[in-house]
């Protein structure tokens, strides 16, 4: 009796990875993805045609942003299976490089997102552009996708497959989003002027990302709908930053923006940031109730963070205008500052605005007795006029706006309110107020400056004043964190649900 020889070596199982539209296999310095045979709406894979059609467009599409990991199209057969089933064959990238991993294990980021960063702008830089591409760069094009996402949340949750229905927060999500795009043609227009609407990549997720020592390679562009991958180079961006944020890395999102925008040279407002960022995790919830909806654990719950993130950016970027007024020694020039770095806003002066329009530079003086000089009524009109004019061009922009000035007239105030509602922009009045003995004390010792207001116009401007019963009161007369404080509390009253900051780098004026 012979004995048995030795057995032959198995190779080894492939890994297996699964999304919502495919099925990845691994399997030594290879990958493998097949397509699967489903309907999403937005996505038909259920005839074999359409899936071959998916994986040579994924190739193609994917050599731009990693030539050398999309390998090309092959296909792979089974005794019962009709026709052999087309895949995408990729060179393997090293898990541990992997840029979710990198933020799940704390390592260094810098370095790493602004090699991403460039890489990004870079594509951008020379990305197709065309007619084709610019129209769904378009207010309304953006308006027609966010509305495709509500109802295709509110079917995915209307069929019961979710146990508590549309989650936490959709609603104010459809309000907020509806009113930034009502009010911001002019800025998505310009964007096209601009030339930042790009064939980009359209699903940038750092699970996608893999950090190599030559360089980052990009993978897993978009490739079921062109239009889809047709965006504002910052949507594309707004992506990552959104799924570092989701990582639980808020300052690696903000400084992954801000890197961008230096490589782009974009000048894009804070709100459009925090726009597309929402727009890209409500998206994400989207996908994340599919998943619920196929079984995936974990994927409800991940949908309802996911509405969170894009409610709390909505509300960061809700453009507003804040008249921050008072008489002369309240404090209101001092808080208007302040507050307008902490909302991203631009601040405009009534005082400087005065003395520009004057051809006199802001600190020289121009005083002169009550209603006199530069502040008889028709100055004081035309000053008013021009600051509204300026603050609704820059609400249409996207831009929120404080203005420093008294708004000691009805009718100031009145047409401030005219500006907002033609801008859908939010308006909130706060009037400063301090005791006489404070304001006296200030305007005493005051250095010169922009404002030429003395005791004496203060106590004429005291006596004329017009209730201000629809603004919010802010004691000034204490710290200033805590008239910030109070002043932040009424025009962001959610409080702590605010977005991180993006600061956008220093760019030189044209």
């Amino acid at each position: 009796m012979t004995e048995p020889g030795p057995l032959a070596p198995q190779p080894p199982r492939a890994e297996v990875c699964e999304t919502h539209t495919a099925i990845l296999f691994f399997a030594g310095n290879r990958a493998y993805k097949v397509k699967k045979p489903v309907n999403l709406g937005f996505l038909d894979y259920t005839e074999r045609a359409a899936r071959r059609s998916a994986c040579e467009r994924e190739v193609a599409v994917n050599r731009r942003f990693a030539p050398d990991v999309y390998l090309g199209l092959g296909e792979v057969s089974s005794p019962d299976a009709e026709a052999p089933e087309p895949l995408v064959v990729m060179r393997r990238m090293p898990a541990d490089r992997r840029l979710s991993r990198l933020v799940r294990t704390g390592a260094a980021l810098d370095d790493v997102l602004r090699a991403v960063a460039r890489r990004l702008a870079a594509w951008h830089a020379e990305a197709p552009r065309g007619r084709d591409v610019d129209e769904q760069g378009t207010r309304d094009a953006l308006s027609s996708r966010w509305e495709a996402s509500f109802a295709q949340i509110r079917a995915l949750t209307g069929e019961g497959s979710v146990p508590d229905g549309v989650p936490d927060g959709v609603p104010e999500v459809e309000r907020l989003v509806r009113r930034y795009l009502a009010g911001r043609e002019r800025l998505f227009d310009a964007r096209i002027e601009q030339r930042r609407v790009v064939d980009g990549h359209g699903d940038l997720l750092a699970e996608d990302v893999f950090c190599l020592d030559d360089g980052p390679r990009v993978l897993d562009c978009l490739e079921f709908d062109d239009r889809l991958r047709y965006v504002d180079g910052l949507d594309d961006a707004a992506f990552l930053a959104m799924d570092l944020e989701q990582l639980g890395a808020p300052e690696a999102a903000a400084s992954f923006l801000a890197a961008y925008s230096e490589y782009s040279g974009d000048p894009a407002p804070a709100s459009l940031w925090h726009h597309y960022v929402a727009y890209r995790a409500f998206v994400r919830a989207k996908v994340s109730l599919i998943q619920a909806r196929q079984g995936a654990p974990g994927a409800e719950p991940a949908s309802r963070r996911l509405v969170s993130t894009a409610l709390r950016h909505l509300r960061t970027s809700a453009v507003g205008l804040t008249l921050v007024g008072g008489l002369p020694g309240s404090g209101k020039s001092t808080l208007s500052g302040a507050l307008a770095d902490r909302l991203e806003a631009t601040l405009l002066s009534s005082d400087r605005l005065r003395k520009e329009l004057a051809g006199i530079p802001p600190e020289r003086s121009a005083a002169a007795g009550y209603g006199e000089g530069l502040y008889t009524p028709e100055w004081t009109a035309r000053t008013y006029a021009a600051l509204l004019d300026r603050a609704a061009a820059l609400l249409a922009s996207g831009e929120s706006v404080v203005l420093d000035a008294t708004w000691s007239t009805a009718e100031q105030r009145t047409a401030a309110h005219r500006v907002a509602e033609g801008a859908d922009a939010d308006l909130i009045a706060l009037h400063c107020r301090v005791p006489d003995e404070i304001s006296a004390a200030r305007l005493s010792t005051r250095a010169p400056g922009a404002s030429d207001a003395d005791l004496d116009i203060a106590a004429a401007m005291a006596a004329r004043e017009p209730p201000w019963p629809e603004a919010v009161t802010v004691d000034t007369s204490g710290p200033l964190e805590s008239a910030v404080s109070r002043a932040l509390a009424a025009v962001r009253p959610w409080g702590t649900g605010q977005a991180p900051v993006f600061r956008r780098p220093y760019m030189e004026p044209d």
